[in-house]
């Protein structure tokens, strides 16, 4: 199974290393905080390695479990290190001072934003946005796995992150090229907004978003 880094040691890193271990996947935890990666390793297993920022990169697939600027710092940081590997962007970038917009242009995305900053032969892949922490770790809603929606411009990481998600006990769905992530972080916007509105007391950042057939 492909190996997975995840930068970042928050609830997301959390539910997406559950998944990996699950997976079957070896899994790296890097932190820029060390003592946060080693806790957050210990927790989701004895076989899972850490170290920080400068640690060299065991994943094939490193995912960015951060917030949109400190993805963005990484991204330039780590520069050519990325290179020929997948890289995962979970990011939804969400103006928090006014939870009213996103922060991006529109006609553009985080995801595409990434891209763009990426050194060559980095692939970014949107993947993981619309899926909230707890459910992760819980690997169902309702019943049900979680759909995993993932966009890219290219085939072979699709299927790289799609391979991985399945192993992970979750069903990928491809939704066409990287520039998809514009209505990814969007629509997983307008999910947040609903889950932080108290007129819906029953939604408490474990939905999900599910397309069913």
């Amino acid at each position: 199974m492909t190996n997975i880094t995840i930068i970042g040691s928050g609830n997301m890193a959390r539910g997406i290393g559950t998944r990996a271990v699950i997976a079957g996947s070896g899994l790296q935890i890097l932190d820029r905080d060390p003592a946060k990666a080693a806790s957050l390793a210990a927790e989701l297993g004895a076989q899972v390695t850490s170290g920080t920022l400068t640690s060299p990169l065991a994943g094939d697939i490193v995912v960015l479990a951060l917030p949109f600027d400190a993805a963005k710092e990484i991204v330039t940081t780590l520069g050519a290190a990325l290179s020929a590997k997948t890289v995962i962007d979970i990011t939804n970038p969400v103006d928090f001072s006014t939870f009213d917009s996103l922060v991006v242009a529109p006609g553009t995305s985080a995801a595409e934003e990434l891209a763009a900053l990426a050194a060559p032969g980095v692939t970014i892949v949107k993947a993981f946005n619309t899926t909230f922490a707890g459910a992760l770790v819980a690997g169902t809603a309702a019943g049900l796995p979680l759909d995993v929606f993932i966009a890219s411009d290219s085939d072979e990481a699709n299927a790289t992150v799609s391979a991985f998600v399945t192993a992970a006990g979750q069903r990928p769905i491809v939704v066409g090229p990287l520039r998809r992530a514009r209505e990814l972080e969007g629509f997983q916007f307008l999910v947040m907004t609903l889950q932080a509105n108290p007129a819906f007391e029953d939604f408490n950042w474990n939905t999900s978003l599910k397309v069913l057939v």
